[in-house]
Order: C-alpha cells, then structure tokens, then sequence
C-alpha cells in the first residue's frame, strides 16, 4: 500500500521516498526525524547520536513551511493528511517519545488506531469528533 503524507497547513508532500521527514523540536534540541509511513509502525530514523528520551515531550514541525503539526484535538497530538488508495484521511500521532498512539480518520470519523497507548486518546478523539 502506498502511503502519501502532505502537510495540512501548507500542502507539502513530506514523505519523497519511504520515509516522512519531520522537524522534532524539543528547547534547544532541534532534529531532522524520519518516521515510518505505515500508520501503526513506530520505526523512527534520528540523526547519529541522537536520542529521543522516553516519555518527553516534542514539538513536530514541516520541515518546508515550519508550522507545528501540533492538533486542535488534543495538545498532545500532532496531525498530518494521508492519501492512500485514493482516499484522504487525517493521521494523529502522539507527540510524547516512546507513546505509541496513532489514529486514522476521514470526514466520517475514526477509521482506525494503533498502539499499545491508543486508550489514552481513543474516547476524547471520539467525543470531540462528534461534538
């Protein structure tokens, strides 16, 4: 399956090959990280020497136009617009290194989740899609 992720404020394709490149920003720190495009895996390329301490908190940028990807839906998230098979949808992933919690949404709602921390987020998302 082919996976196509842009940036929803400025529209820019983030993923040219097999990888969505993303700025992480976290006080002085600032890296270029690669994430797996298949929501759910939580394979991530850093920089050599680079270490994303479990249970910090980061701020995900585009690395074209550098606004936060942070979302409306809860400040822990952050949100990029996937295409794949034809079809737009919203992906939500947590913001925190090493919180494994992905969401898949279209127009009509939540299609999918992932990860062992998904129940964190999963009855908010739903409450504030519908409300």
């Amino acid at each position: 399956m082919e996976w196509i992720y842009h940036c929803p404020h400025c529209r820019g394709m983030l993923n040219p090959d097999e990888t969505v490149i993303l700025v992480a920003v976290r006080e002085s720190s600032q890296l270029l990280v690669g994430l797996h495009p298949e929501p759910g895996n939580y394979h991530m390329h850093l920089p050599p020497g680079a270490v994303m301490e479990q249970g910090s908190q980061w701020s995900f940028h585009c690395p074209l136009c550098r606004t936060a990807l942070t979302s409306d839906l809860n400040p822990d998230l952050c949100g990029l617009d996937l295409t794949s098979g034809g079809s737009s949808h919203r992906v939500f992933f947590s913001r925190l290194a090493g919180e494994e919690a992905t969401f898949v949404l279209s127009a009509e709602g939540l299609l999918t989740n992932y990860g062992t921390h998904r129940d964190k987020y999963v009855e908010e998302l739903v409450q504030r899609m519908y409300t």
